[in-house]
């Protein structure tokens, strides 16, 4: 059972599935549902559309180098038959999978690191603006430990129109 790959967005197509497009050149190109045949008819490029693996590799959302996916490249030269090494296979394949399944983890642990840092650095900068919110003004002018430094806002204006705008 030869399982293909969709030319627009990498998903698996089982036997029987899927939609096949002969170009005149005999290139052929497989879709696993008509949504990937339609775009692949308006030219749109698999890199640009957000939902694909392609568009997810280029951008840093997936994995795109790593040793677990040797295995699951397409081999198109036969292999002879051999009992031992088919045993070790079949039991290297679950250490393989978990192996896998860590370094994505990993990988987007590390991905979403940044942002948790950016939107600390955000909050932080909310806190400071507006901690009067926060803390009573009277509270705040008894403890002087409280209260921030100034800080100072330049503004300049537009040589268009006459409103300030902030730098």
């Amino acid at each position: 059972m030869r399982l293909e790959k969709c030319w627009f967005c990498s998903s698996t197509i089982y036997p029987g599935h899927g939609i096949q497009f002969v170009r005149n050149d005999a290139k052929i190109f497989r879709f696993c549902r008509s949504k990937c045949h339609k775009n692949f008819k308006m030219k749109r490029n698999p890199r640009k559309v957000k939902w694909t693996k392609a568009y997810r590799r280029l951008h840093g959302k997936d994995m795109t180098q790593d040793s677990t996916f040797e295995f699951e490249r397409k081999r198109n030269r036969p292999q002879r038959y051999d009992r031992i090494n088919t045993e070790k296979v079949l039991q290297a394949i679950p250490k393989i999978s978990k192996v896998k399944a860590t370094r994505e983890k990993d990988h987007i642990t590390k991905r979403l690191s940044a942002g948790r840092v950016n939107r600390r650095a955000e909050d932080r900068r909310e806190l400071e603006q507006s901690i009067s919110l926060v803390k009573a003004p009277s509270v705040l002018k008894e403890d002087a430990t409280l209260t921030l430094p100034k800080q100072k806002v330049t503004v300049s204006y537009a040589q268009t129109e006459n409103t300030p705008m902030e730098e």
